[in-house]
């Protein structure tokens, strides 16, 4: 186990900069997840932190020593990568046995290794398979066990489950979380689906443009998010953003115009300085809309269902409002509605959100 801190870490290539400053400090036995679109340099960050990349400035501690300057081997770090990286001609207890070999342990010691790895990845049965007559998790269980058999201070997943199907990612995401339990060293996974990040982490990294944008518990990002980027990448299906308009503002609170809901007037507390005829964008996730039967009749509005997702334990509804993207309502409960149907909406004000122009959270 570790901890580790990047001080103001950046990373370019020429004159091209692609991680632009980053400072985050992560705990002894803390499992990190960096998430984020393609092209925001999580698995750059990673690279860097292995080992692999070169960091252009600022400073990498490994349990409060500089290893800036360190090779790979010496800062104590196993990586899995995408790819499962196994060597074809070897068996599984070849591969296994491989980092071990190569640090020169007695054999015996190798032997007890490999038989503690393989019983803990459930692997026991399959050491004497080659790669190609595997699956895709098995391969994946032997890549992740020749990490594991070095005993890593850190270990470091590089979108490990992408090229898994989605049963398979699944199970071995319990895998991965069980062996964290088990283990309890620190890990740094990269992935950009955000199922992932929300089951598996302590902290979520969100990162966009080589740059942090807020780091936090799953569930903090979820619902209190620092700005509109994070709002709308962390939730599936994502958040709703409605334009809005400032029609006038008293001490704490703010009066706005929904024009996409054709709602002329409602009324939010607010406690940050805003201006009359401000433009904003409310948020508001799909589970927070209300029946329009209830004590909400200044938030109801009506709109047509477009498309409907019945998925057993909830359904999705998209509702036209007039423009490219669909409104997105979770419905525990569904009604028989046709296609083209009006149905009468509310939104919860309890659970709206607000951001400036420039995406910064104000509500």
């Amino acid at each position: 186990m570790a901890t580790l801190q990047l001080s103001n870490v950046k990373k370019s290539y020429e004159h091209v900069n692609v991680i632009h400053g980053i400072d985050l400090k992560i705990d002894n036995g803390e499992f990190i997840v960096f998430v984020g679109p393609s092209g925001c340099g999580k698995s750059t960050l990673l690279r860097m932190i292995a080992g692999l990349e070169e960091i252009s400035s600022g400073e990498l501690f490994i349990d409060e020593q500089d290893m800036t300057q360190q090779s790979a081997t010496e800062r104590g770090i196993a990586m899995v990568f995408q790819s499962y990286a196994l060597y074809p001609n070897m068996t599984v207890r070849g591969n296994l046995a491989y980092p071990l070999e190569v640090a020169k342990l007695p054999k015996s010691r190798i032997a007890e290794e490999i038989a503690k790895t393989a019983e803990k990845l459930h692997l026991t049965e399959l050491l004497d398979r080659l790669p190609r007559a595997l699956s895709g998790g098995q391969r994946q269980r032997v890549a992740i066990g020749r990490a594991i058999i070095r005993q890593p201070r850190i270990f470091l997943f590089d979108e490990p489950l992408s090229n898994l199907d989605a049963e398979l990612r699944l199970q071995m995401r319990i895998e991965i979380a069980k062996l964290h339990e088990s283990l309890g060293n620190t890990m740094i996974y990269v992935t950009h689906d955000q199922l992932e990040a929300m089951t598996l982490a302590d902290r979520i990294v969100v990162l966009r443009q080589g740059r942090i944008e807020q780091v936090g518990a799953p569930l903090d990002l979820y619902h209190d998010p620092d700005n509109i980027f994070v709002a709308g990448f962390i939730g599936s299906p994502k958040m709703n953003f409605l334009s809005a308009r400032v029609l006038s503002v008293q001490p704490g609170l703010v009066n706005l115009a929904l024009p996409e809901l054709k709602l002329a007037s409602v009324t939010l507390p607010v406690h940050s300085a805003l201006a009359e005829g401000q433009r904003l964008t409310l948020g508001i996730r799909p589970e927070h809309f209300a029946s329009a039967e209830n004590d909400n009749r200044d938030w109801s509005f009506s709109a047509a269902l477009s498309f409907a997702e019945k998925l057993g334990h909830t359904n999705y509804l998209y509702f036209d409002i007039g423009r490219e993207n669909l409104l997105v309502i979770e419905a525990r409960k569904m009604e028989e509605v046709e296609l083209g149907e009006e149905v009468n909406l509310a939104l919860d004000p309890r659970h709206c959100l607000l951001f400036s122009e420039e995406g910064k959270r104000i509500r």
